[in-house]
C-alpha cells in the first residue's frame, strides 16, 4: 500500500511538472549557443541589437502574424509579443508561402535599416498630393502589421502618420541628437516554415 501511494505521488508530481512546463509558452530570454544556431536569434534580441547588426546576415525565428496580400512579398514575424515584430521581404525569393501565417518561420537574410527623416516625409507628402503613393493594407492609413512593427499609434490617414512621425523625430532629436527614425527589416535569402 505504501509503494502504491509513493508511485501515485510521483505520478502526480510528474504530471504537474509536465503541465506547467508545456503551458509556459513565453520565449526564454536566455538561450544557449546551440539554440541560437539551430533556431535562429530571438526577435526581441535582434531588435534590441539592430543598430549593431545592421548590414549583417542574421537568422531569426518567430511566429508569422501576417503575409502581405499583394503577392506575399512580405511577412511579419513576432517575438515575445506584438510590440516585438519585424518585417521580412522576399526580395529575390519572389514571395513567401501562404502557409507561413500562424506558423513558426525561420528566416535568414540581411538586416537592413530604413531611415525616416524630413526628406522622406516630404517625398511621401508629394506622392500623396500627386496621388502616386503606393497603398498598403486595407485602409487609407496603411498596413496594420507595418504600423505595429514600427510601434505607431492608430491613425485614420497617411497625413496623421506623417504628423506622428514628425513628432517622434523631434522627440528623438531632442533626446539623442538624431533627426531620423530607424526601422529595420530583413531582406530574406532563405526561409523555412515549421509546421
Amino acid at each position: 500500500m505504501r509503494n502504491y501511494k509513493l508511485i501515485s505521488l510521483a505520478a502526480i508530481l510528474t504530471l504537474a511538472i509536465a503541465i506547467t512546463s508545456c503551458g509556459n509558452k513565453q520565449a526564454k530570454s536566455e538561450t544557449t549557443a546551440e539554440a541560437v544556431e539551430s533556431k535562429g536569434m530571438e526577435i526581441d534580441s535582434l531588435l534590441a541589437n539592430a543598430e549593431t547588426l545592421s548590414g549583417k546576415e542574421v537568422t531569426i525565428q518567430g511566429v508569422c502574424t501576417h503575409t502581405c496580400k499583394h503577392g506575399a512579398t512580405k511577412i511579419f514575424l513576432m517575438g515575445s509579443d506584438d510590440t516585438q515584430t519585424i518585417r521580412c521581404e522576399a526580395g529575390e525569393l519572389g514571395s513567401f508561402s501562404q502557409n507561413c501565417v500562424n506558423n513558426i518561420v525561420e528566416v535568414t537574410g540581411k538586416l537592413v535599416e530604413q531611415r525616416i527623416d524630413e526628406a522622406y516625409l516630404q517625398q511621401w507628402e508629394e506622392k500623396l498630393k500627386a496621388q502616386t503613393a503606393k497603398k498598403h493594407g486595407n485602409s487609407a492609413a496603411g498596413c496594420d502589421s507595418e504600423r505595429k512593427a514600427r510601434q505607431e499609434e492608430a491613425v485614420n490617414s497617411p497625413e496623421e502618420r506623417i504628423t506622428n512621425f514628425r513628432k517622434r523625430i523631434a522627440d528623438r532629436n531632442e533626446k539623442e541628437g538624431k533627426n531620423y527614425l530607424s526601422f529595420y527589416f530583413i531582406e530574406a535569402t532563405k526561409y523555412q516554415v515549421q509546421e
